[in-house]
């Protein structure tokens, strides 16, 4: 290592946010990049670890401690070279990836781990402005086309994998304009997207296509893709939310958060959308239930457009602030975590059970809620009961409902293939990502289930692995 003594001359330096009294204003990024000399010292104190776990715990394999070395070492073109030799979207990781490698980083046992996502950050952005990153076509092409269905980020890593293996890729997309949940469903304060567009201009100049507006299984029949392509990787997501069936769901002013979230997001790309089909929380008493990431982003957006008070509610208990026993490292633990957005404003609150919406006029007013508590049975299973005599009611005039989703859509295409789907409702698929039907594979949510973008990241790139390898009998790319 460039310094085998950094991590114990220097203390760990968290990213750096725009004030929060300025960022509430817009809707444009809250992270600010790291000036390169503080990025060189904080890569220092990656500690040249006999095993080091951040390898175990990325789902891409990202070469951590060897890109954190030339970084500090200011050889930053070959650190890019082994961060894009695993990651085809490091600048989107670099800045909403929950970095499950820095729960596992061996500094992390008995100090701060190392800042590798913002290390990440900062390696990406200076390739984009050294001008490393660079169209390269494959200097020869198979013959082969492929269909790749949904741009989310498996789609996305799948397609930039095999255009690299030399096959001829077609990306169809549903929406506007690519990127899938990058695009629609994370705010632009998490992720601008003209980061998004960089990138996706890049991989049109490689010869990638990207068809959009095009519903594959309608606009597209399941039937002319199969006829059409050698192959056909579906990687549509989990687009499904989780409902709240309780009385008064029927009332106005209920959401899902995605359908939120994706309105937000279309007007501020300039999309022109009637004040009578906005959703808006301007003014509103907003309560958003579902205590994850995508009602964090759902609290962010409602502070900026205005909201009289933000509440967000959730089912299970307050986790601990710092590791507990059940989750000893270098397993990711269950811990609090604090977003950008909860330090903008609006209050959290644990183990609350939604049983009911009152409204007047049709419109909802307020939620009755219970307390609960989760306590363990024979079998040491957890079971949820409500604490007696704990009702209590919410003011609300807007609610979000942010819940996780059950699985991908299954009408259109889904439906028109036939595949097999496993017993969560996901599509299921060999250990090669080859579905039920011949030539046709899957990968991301749509195969895994709801999870993160890096999981995403990485099953789209071992699930071109499998594809090229079905195709040409043997594969030039990583399987990973």
């Amino acid at each position: 290592m460039g310094d085998p003594r950094g991590f114990l001359k220097l203390k760990r330096k968290f990213g750096q946010y725009r004030p929060v009294c300025e960022r509430v204003a817009d809707f444009r990024e809250v992270a600010i990049l790291r000036p390169e000399e503080l990025a060189k010292e904080q890569s220092s104190r990656c500690m040249d670890c006999g095993t080091p776990f951040c390898h175990w715990a990325c789902p891409v394999g990202n070469y951590i401690p060897e890109w954190n070395d030339l970084m500090f070492l200011g050889q930053w073109e070959k650190a890019f070279a082994l961060l894009d030799a695993a990651n085809n979207l490091p600048e989107i990781t670099g800045r909403i990836c929950p970095a499950l490698c820095e729960y596992s980083c061996v500094l992390g046992i008995n100090d701060d781990p190392v800042t590798i996502r913002e290390n990440e950050f900062s390696i990406v952005e200076h390739a984009f402005k050294k001008n490393y990153i660079k169209p390269k076509p494959p200097l020869r092409r198979s013959g082969k086309k492929i269909a790749v269905i949904g741009s989310g980020p498996a789609g996305l890593s799948c397609a930039a994998q095999l255009n690299k293996a030399g096959h001829r890729v077609t990306v169809f997309e549903k929406d506007d304009l690519p990127g899938g949940i990058l695009r629609y469903g994370i705010p632009d304060f998490k992720l601008e997207k003209k980061i998004l567009d960089r990138r996706i201009s890049i991989w049109k100049k490689e010869g990638i296509i990207f068809k959009t507006s095009v519903n594959a299984g309608i606009d597209i029949s399941a039937q002319k893709l199969i006829k059409d392509f050698d192959a056909v990787v579906l990687s549509g997501g989990s687009r499904t939310p989780r409902d709240l069936k309780i009385e008064g769901r029927n009332l106005s002013g209920i959401y899902f958060a995605m359908d939120y979230l994706i309105q937000s997001n279309k007007l501020n790309l300039g999309a022109k959308i009637p004040l009578s089909q906005r959703i808006s929380a301007k003014g509103k008493h907003v309560v958003i239930i579902g205590g994850g990431d995508t009602g964090a982003d759902c609290v962010g957006t409602c502070n900026r457009q205005g909201a009289a008070c933000v509440i967000q509610v959730e089912l299970l208990p307050q986790p601990a602030r710092c590791r507990t026993i059940e989750h000893p490292w270098p397993k990711y633990p269950l811990i609090l975590k604090t977003s950008t957005s909860h330090e903008e404003g609006g209050e959290r609150r644990w183990s609350i059970l939604t049983k009911k919406f009152i409204g007047e006029n049709g419109a909802v007013k307020k939620l009755v809620c219970v307390n609960v508590v989760f306590e363990k049975d024979a079998a040491g299973c957890p079971v949820m009961r409500e604490v007696p005599c704990s009702e209590f009611e919410i003011a609300a005039d807007m609610v979000i409902l942010a819940m996780g989703f059950i699985g991908p859509e299954k009408q259109g295409l889904l439906e028109s293939l036939g595949v097999e789907l496993d017993n969560r409702g996901n599509v299921k698929t060999s250990a090669s990502y080859m579905t039920s039907i011949p030539k046709v594979f899957s990968a991301g949510d749509m195969r895994r289930g709801q999870s993160l973008i890096v999981w995403a990241i990485s099953e789209g790139r071992r699930a071109a692995y499998s594809v090229d390898e079905y195709l040409m009998g043997s594969s030039v790319l990583p399987k990973m």
